[in-house]
């Protein structure tokens, strides 16, 4: 079994406050470093679902309520304790990558998924390196210096999401004459 270097993570929340929101889906895709997928990992967390009708309110919400309404239901009939799903991710990391090599973070906006994981899965947080592969600063070169956009689906929904950023990653690869 080859082993990866990339952890792509995406998180689903109640919105974007670490402090105040949850995690209510994950899922991840271990890939190399040609981005092709070597495991993936889904999951729901159980959410209180007081709070997290209190947190899904708002314009993006609003836009998108037919996606609040899945995670909502999903959460009601398969959430599964943080405690649990940040052991199952650990694990996961355990199987798939190399004890001796770094696990980078990767996906679009990443440094805010990794501010929930830092603050409601520390100890998920201490597998991983503190360089991140960040899809949005490509996005911002490209399109600003190169006048080259790239439309993912707005599936905001964590599987969906991060086939969408390493899309858009290969994308702008492509642009690059390396030898």
């Amino acid at each position: 079994m080859s082993k990866a270097s990339l952890l792509w993570i995406d998180l689903e929340m109640t919105g974007l406050d670490p402090v105040e929101d949850k995690i209510l889906e994950v899922a991840a895709i271990a890939t190399g470093w040609d981005f092709s997928e070597v495991a993936t990992y889904e999951a729901v967390v159980s959410v209180d679902p007081v709070l997290a009708e209190q947190r899904m309110v708002g314009e993006f919400w609003d836009k998108f309520s037919a996606v609040r309404q899945a995670l909502l239901e999903q959460n009601l009939q398969s959430g599964q304790p943080s405690t649990q799903v940040e052991r199952e991710l650990i694990k996961f990391i355990d199987k798939y990558f190399d004890k001796t090599k770094p696990v980078y973070l990767a996906g679009n906006s990443v440094w805010n998924d990794r501010k929930f994981i830092e603050l409601q899965w520390p100890r998920l947080d201490k597998k991983l390196h503190h360089r991140m592969l960040d899809v949005s600063a490509w996005k911002l070169v490209f399109e600003q210096k190169f006048d080259k956009k790239f439309t993912k689906p707005d599936a905001h929904r964590a599987a969906d999401d991060i086939r969408g950023s390493i899309s858009e990653l290969k994308n702008y690869l492509k642009y690059l004459d390396v030898k």
